[in-house]
């Protein structure tokens, strides 16, 4: 059957794939007091059981989008979740802290590959305008559908099932839909040139960007001046020099950096790493809020996501609306605008004698913002770029994603947590709320730079699309280098995140 017949389908598959992913970032959460209790973790330390993860995923991210355009984008796509269904099951099955440890980071690698696989094969597979605007707000709302069902199902399962059962929900799922991806997604594409792997390039990348998430991520905890931290920091800072060097003068680098010169690939790929720093650590924040200052239990809080969740998902069908209709750029403004106003507001809930109905208006408005930027930064991240090519650009885009949500919460867990010390009791509580308040401020002040980085991109033409809906005509919003893209593309028809053929 031809893949023009299937693009629901294939999208199926692609929106599950994300739903998998963004499940994970939030079911461990709530069962780590479990893990540590059950597997003897000093409870400084059940960090680790997300820290691998992250680490692991960030550092490998722009390997895997690579991987992605040489390798073929269903074989990198099939591989992630196999890596994913076999390292839940190990991580359900771990008798000891190592084990889990290394279980969660075979997962981050897992989840290094689906991304940049998942948006390659929607770069790829769906047309540039319309197809692929659709085709992003479906992903993207299983993404924030997941973000909601990973904190339900966490609590529920951790309560009734045990800690394993966080892990073990992931093992049919994943082995599902990677069966299904070899009789649904179109077979990889035959290579009819050599390519040569960079792989001083892929060491150096990776090497980097993994020691520099792992700085990132355990500076808080560690100290900023602990030996572990300034050593990551330093060779972090050598490994990715010597990325450059090499990229620089190789014939066939990793990252070719003339892909910079479309600007829709450098505006989103800055909005991405924007949207990480600022959105992406609210909820750890609001978080925070709920649990330590109100008291809420893990199935409350996740209750409590449901008001965001929702409307992040509302936000990114919006968002696809408005990229249609008016273009990346107004929609990117439009979101940001939003997410901004409803930050700000969000900052009047953040208060130890507040309820939860003050945080509410916050949540939503700025939800909406949430879930139109994200959308509409893909799209940006997507356009103009060749077909043979969309999986180090997805890549790019998504490192950043993973660093920016890094410097963020490394940045303002420190100003959280200013005024806390020595602090106990309602006088904690009242301190930890009204940092969390800086905070939010903050963030919305980070959101307006977004703004500013959105004005970079050009503005759209109106047109028709061949359904007779008014559009934005892709070639005319982002330039020259989509008008030649778009001419030989070929054509098939969620507070955190929080995604090739051959060349």
């Amino acid at each position: 059957m031809s893949d023009k017949r299937r693009p629901g389908l294939i999208l199926v598959l692609l929106a599950l794939a994300q739903l998998i992913y963004a499940l994970d970032l939030n079911i461990v959460f709530v069962a780590l007091p479990e893990i540590g209790s059950d597997l003897g973790f000093p409870g400084q330390t059940q960090q680790l059981v997300v820290s691998a993860y992250v680490v692991l995923a960030g550092g490998f991210l722009l390997l895997g989008g690579r991987a992605a355009d040489l390798l073929g984008r269903r074989r990198m796509f099939v591989l992630a979740l196999v890596l994913y269904g076999l390292s839940s099951l190990a991580g359900g099955l771990a008798d000891s802290a190592g084990v889990i440890v290394a279980a969660r980071a075979v997962q981050g690698v897992g989840g290094a590959l689906l991304l940049p696989a998942t948006l390659s094969l929607i770069g790829t597979l769906f047309e540039e305008g319309p197809q692929r605007n659709r085709a992003l707000a479906v992903w993207g709302g299983a993404g924030a559908s997941g973000l909601t069902l990973g904190a339900l199902l966490g609590g529920v399962l951790t309560e009734h099932f045990g800690w394993p059962a966080v892990f073990f929900v992931n093992v049919p799922l994943a082995g599902l839909v990677a069966l299904a991806a070899l009789y649904v997604i179109p077979r990889d594409a035959a290579r009819t040139e050599r390519r040569r792997f960079d792989l001083p390039g892929a060491l150096s990348v990776t090497g980097g960007s993994t020691l520099l998430v792992f700085a990132l991520v355990e500076g808080p905890e560690l100290g900023w001046s602990d030996p572990l931290v300034t050593g990551a920091l330093a060779l972090a800072a050598v490994l990715v020099a010597v990325f450059v060097a090499v990229e620089a003068r190789s014939a066939d680098p990793l990252m070719p950096f003339r892909l910079f010169r479309n600007r829709s690939l450098t505006v989103g790929a800055s909005v991405t790493f924007v949207y990480m720093a600022t959105f992406g650590v609210l909820p750890y924040f609001l978080t925070v809020l709920l649990q330590s200052v109100h008291g809420y239990s893990a199935l409350q809080t996740g209750l409590a996501f449901l008001v965001p969740s929702l409307a992040i998902a509302a936000g990114t069908q919006l968002g696809e609306r408005l990229a249609t209709r008016t273009g990346t750029r107004a929609t990117l403004l439009a979101g940001f605008a939003s997410g901004a106003a409803g930050t700000a507001v969000l900052a009047l809930g953040f208060d130890a004698d507040a309820g939860y109905g003050l945080l509410a208006p916050g949540l939503v408005l700025s939800g909406l913002g949430q879930g139109v930027v994200w959308t509409a930064m893909w799209i940006a991240a997507a356009t103009g770029t060749p077909a043979r090519e969309q999986g180090v650009a997805n890549g790019i885009a998504s490192t950043a994603l993973n660093i920016g949500n890094a410097i963020g919460l490394a940045v303002f867990t420190v100003v959280a947590e200013t005024g806390t010390e020595g602090r106990t009791g309602a006088a904690l509580r009242a301190a930890t709320a009204d940092g969390g308040s800086v905070v939010v401020l903050l963030t919305a002040a980070g959101m307006v730079a977004g703004l500013a980085l959105a004005l970079a991109l050009p503005r759209s033409r109106a047109t028709r699309t061949v359904d007779g809906r008014a559009g934005a005509t892709p070639a005319a919003a982002e330039g020259p280098a989509a008008a030649a893209t778009s001419a030989t593309r070929a054509t098939p028809a969620t507070l955190n995140a929080p995604g090739r053929s051959d060349s």
